[in-house]
């Protein structure tokens, strides 16, 4: 018995001693790649990083590596680019080496490389390409994009009004409001908000299920074919989850910031008093108009940093960049959290301050470093459609309510609830005083 336990430990020993020659020789090859912690076996980095808070750990590690370094997920290797120097070269620059989509084993399974998010190749170019043009043709309609999110709007304001001043949580109420607009893109119409239908729909987004949709398309005869039944369907529930998920939150997360600063609140107010008045809808077209809102709306997205680490991308062929080599299908984390939070960019870039976005002299001051959708070809294909929905939906209720928080303001705490992939705002009710 004894001597079958020592043989065990002997073997396991070895099998320790070849993975980690096998580690040291793949990074001792003739090629230079990034550096970075040496891994364990079969665990890789995880004594270097806290899994809890992600993002800060692969801060502390680039300011002893370096912008460009490689950590081990398990036994998954990943390079990580850290600062917007380095963010910028690889997604823009070298936008086709960086352009693949990087699934980690968990999102492999649930999605299986299908959808417009997870695909690759030949795939996620037809895909993307037929989901732009279906959204411009739509935008370009009889009923424009814009007047759908105008007229949800107003349902949502009317939706508030109901409340007559009760605190609440308004989560329900806005990702209602921007599921909305996919369904009406998608579906060709709104759902009523007490519509069981619709609920069923906005809980399987939430628990980020499969959404079984009964869409009609056709496969193409041609057995090579993309555009099967089911990239379609998940193609589909892509624009549901990324076009009502973040955008909802995003709204969530401002309108808690909003309570914090009423000083901030009363400049909007005065914007939209000025520019719209109180009778007619925003439209995109005050936005120029409207550089101080347009500041805020900016920074609530740099602030709350929702997808600090970016959806994964992976290099489609063996790749130079800058003085390392980087494998083919290595996957990549550019860091979305180091360019949002650029101390030389943002002064003081853990403070909500609308002043990032703002010159001197008051008028809009855009921003190379204001990456919340991305950069590159992987840039999220629902940007203008978030952009206009965050504008008009913020300046239609600022223009009908004033926030009265529950708590003290001084009490309020805005910082984002760190997860493994996104940050999420911390649960708050508050109430809705008409105007």
């Amino acid at each position: 018995m004894e001597l079958l336990g020592m043989t065990t430990i002997f073997l396991l020993v070895c099998v320790a001693c070849l993975l980690l020659f096998a580690t040291w020789r793949s990074m001792s090859r003739k090629e230079k790649e990034p550096p970075g912690p040496i891994p364990l076996p079969i665990v890789g980095s995880i004594l270097q990083l806290n899994p809890w808070n992600l993002p800060e750990s692969l801060r502390m590690l680039s300011m002893k590596y370096g912008p460009v370094f490689t950590i081990y997920l398990g036994q998954q290797k990943v390079v990580v680019l850290y600062g917007y120097d380095v963010v910028k070269e690889a997604l823009i620059d070298q936008a086709d080496e960086f352009s693949g989509r990087g699934v980690l084993p968990l999102i492999k399974k649930l999605f299986k490389g299908t959808g417009i998010v997870t695909s690759n190749g030949e795939t996620w170019k037809q895909l993307r390409r037929f989901a732009l043009t279906t959204l411009r043709d739509f935008g370009m309609g009889k009923k424009s994009i814009e007047e759908r999110i105008q007229e949800e709007a107003r349902f949502l304001v009317e939706r508030i009004r109901n409340t007559h001043e009760r605190p609440f949580n308004p989560g329900n109420f806005l990702i209602h409001a921007v599921s909305n607009i996919i369904c009406s893109i998608v579906f060709g119409d709104r759902f009523d908000y007490e519509d069981k239908k619709f609920l069923t729909l906005i809980e399987l987004l939430e628990q980020n299920n499969r959404l079984q949709n009964s869409i009609q398309t056709q496969e193409k005869g041609n057995g090579h074919s993309e555009f099967t039944v089911e990239t379609l369907s998940r193609t589909t529930l892509d624009l549901f989850l990324a076009g009502t998920g973040t955008t909802s939150i995003t709204l969530r997360h401002g309108l808690l910031i909003l309570q914090k600063y009423p000083e901030i609140v009363e400049k909007i107010q005065k914007e939209i008093d000025c520019v719209i008045g109180r009778e007619r809808s925003p439209c995109m077209a005050d936005r120029s108009q409207m550089p101080y809102t347009d500041a805020v709306v900016h920074e609530i997205q740099r602030f709350i940093d929702f997808l600090p680490l970016n959806v994964p991308h992976t290099v489609i062929k063996d790749t130079k960049f800058r003085n390392y080599f980087i494998p083919k299908d290595t996957i990549i984390f550019p860091m979305l959290c180091s360019v949002l939070h650029d101390s030389k960019e943002f002064p003081n870039p853990k403070k909500f301050d609308p002043g990032h976005f703002l010159n001197t002299n008051g008028t809009f001051k855009k921003s190379d470093h204001f990456m919340p959708f991305s950069a590159g070809k992987r840039i999220c294909a629902g940007e203008g459609l978030a952009r206009m929905e965050l504008f008009i939906f913020l300046t239609s209720i600022l223009q009908n309510f004033t926030l009265k928080p529950v708590v003290d303001r001084k009490d309020i705490d805005i910082t984002p609830l760190v997860s493994t992939l996104a940050n999420m705002p911390r649960p708050y009710e508050v109430s809705f005083l008409p105007r």
